[in-house]
């Protein structure tokens, strides 16, 4: 069983920044792949950016490219995203999920991760 809290939201200016971090509970983190994702109201989830058990691997939503950085520390058990020049699109809870072993294979896939935190609300004023 792996356990994640989500910390780091907020409500914040259009062109600021804000860093989100996800706790994980258990000795095994860097067995896992981690995904963040993200709801706005009335939509479906969606991944925003994910990163391999060695943070050797990241895949990024084309919505997030160039403001956003997946990255993750082992020794902490810790997955962030560092979110730049944010925009109020980018409003959202936001989710981070792990998904067991060292494939890269489809990690922007909802369906493929094991375990999701709560959830951390982003607001991004206009």
């Amino acid at each position: 069983q792996v356990q994640l809290v989500e910390s780091g939201g907020g409500l914040v200016q259009a062109g600021g920044s804000l860093r989100l971090s996800c706790a994980a509970s258990g000795r095994t983190f860097s067995t896992y792949a981690m995904g963040w994702f993200r709801q706005a109201p009335g939509k479906e989830r969606d991944v925003v950016a994910a990163i391999s058990w060695s943070g050797g691997y990241t895949y990024y939503a084309d919505s997030v490219k160039g403001r956003f950085t997946i990255s993750r520390d082992n020794a902490k058990n810790t997955v962030y995203l560092q979110m730049n020049s944010l925009k109020p699109e980018d409003t959202a809870v936001y989710y981070c999920a792990a998904r067991y072993g060292v494939s890269t294979r489809e990690l922007n896939r909802e369906l493929e991760y094991d375990y999701w935190g709560q959830g951390t609300q982003v607001t991004v004023s206009s």
